[in-house]
């Protein structure tokens, strides 16, 4: 099982846990990115991502192209305020 965590790179507060194991967070410095950061993570097989809502609010494949999909679960962290 894969799986890895997107978030803004300026954001300094969200998934600092997995940061700090080691795991998979990737940092995008353009959120328009988005779309093609995800895109490139299912084409490498990640069971799960993880998405800050921030991030997300970029996204317009998310709903669309990956709803139905059973190869990946994507999931929106909402933040915490």
């Amino acid at each position: 099982m894969k799986m890895s965590w997107i978030k803004y790179a300026k954001d300094d507060e969200s998934f600092k846990v997995p940061e700090r194991l080691g795991f998979d967070v990737f940092k995008l410095a353009e959120p328009e990115d988005t779309d093609a950061k995800i895109e490139e993570l299912v084409q490498k097989r990640y069971d799960f991502i993880i998405l800050t809502d921030q991030i997300a609010g970029f996204s317009e494949d998310i709903i669309k192209k990956y709803n139905n999909d059973r190869n990946v679960s994507i999931i929106i962290a909402r933040n915490k305020e």
